[in-house]
């Protein structure tokens, strides 16, 4: 599998989403994809306690460690590669957590418009 070209929701080049914990359709720490990523891992999403609760509640557990996987189950400020339509499902629901577009892949796009994804736009400090 070769990722598509690196390029984050701006247009500028994909810069890395987190390390730790690693994230990634590649586990690369960036939001790459490819036609594989049928989940469209794209949106660098910063986590809030809200959003792990909602996203247990529909089914995606990611606060849960699961050792069996290497996984440490994430908490609030970690950064995850999120799947585009997970992130727009949280945002109809009033729920989604804060984005990094610089970390958030263009491919995104294709789901989740970019005023909406700017709505949640992480302020750099």
């Amino acid at each position: 599998m070769e990722p598509d070209d690196s390029i984050n929701a701006l247009g500028g080049v994909l810069e890395p989403c987190s390390t730790d914990p690693v994230t990634g359709f590649f586990r690369d720490g960036h939001c790459n994809t490819c036609p594989q990523d049928r989940g469209s891992h794209t949106v660098c999403a910063v986590m809030t306690a809200e959003f792990l609760a909602y996203s247990k509640y529909v089914g995606n557990d990611l606060s849960t460690p699961r050792p069996e996987f290497g996984f440490a189950g994430l908490v609030p400020g970690d950064k995850w590669c999120l799947c585009a339509a997970r992130f727009l499902q949280a945002h109809d629901e009033g729920c989604a957590p804060k984005v990094d577009l610089a970390a958030t892949h263009r491919r995104a796009l294709a789901i989740v418009p970019l005023d909406i994804l700017k709505r949640h736009e992480a302020r750099k400090i």
